[in-house]
């Protein structure tokens, strides 16, 4: 593989003391990203994808479920404490986060936000999310990443 480089997820990553692993996939031949789990050779329930909520009080919630599984949204307003969230518009996520669909990761956020990691990621040594670039994904052990961001890990897919 290329050197490749560095993006803010990979240097947070090594400022904690994060042990990671890099992979890549520039095809243009996926559709969505359990595509992209699959040419990465990642089972899609080992890969995250990074989903951005806003809750009926003006909070906003950083999700983290597996490529193949839906946000469940009354088990997550439940896991933070809301009465209802729902996912934010597309417009809104660069502009809130600094990063675009497809290579949102939960961390290196413009502003950090609570995040909840579904419990299944527990069931993986690593798993697998954007390392805030399009095609670029980072592996992680899941205990690891609260050393990185505020964490609940629960059950919030279906």
């Amino acid at each position: 593989m290329a050197k490749v480089t560095k993006t803010n997820v990979m240097r947070i990553l090594t400022q904690h003391k994060i042990s990671y692993d890099i992979h890549q996939y520039l095809g243009s031949d996926v559709h969505n990203s359990v595509d992209v789990a699959t040419k990465m050779g990642i089972a899609p329930q080992q890969m995250f994808k990074t989903l951005v909520t806003q809750a009926k009080s003006g909070a906003h919630y950083v999700f983290m479920v597996p490529v193949e599984a839906e946000l469940d949204l009354k088990k997550a307003a439940q896991a933070v404490g809301e009465k209802s969230i729902a996912m934010i518009k597309e417009k809104e996520l660069l502009p809130l986060t600094g990063y675009v669909h497809g290579g949102c990761s939960p961390i290196g956020m413009k502003k950090q936000f609570q995040t909840v990691l579904d419990a299944s990621a527990l069931n993986f040594e690593t798993i697998t999310f954007s390392a805030g670039k399009r095609g670029f994904s980072v592996q992680v052990a899941p205990q690891d990443l609260e050393q990185a961001i505020p964490l609940i890990i629960t059950e919030v897919s279906h």
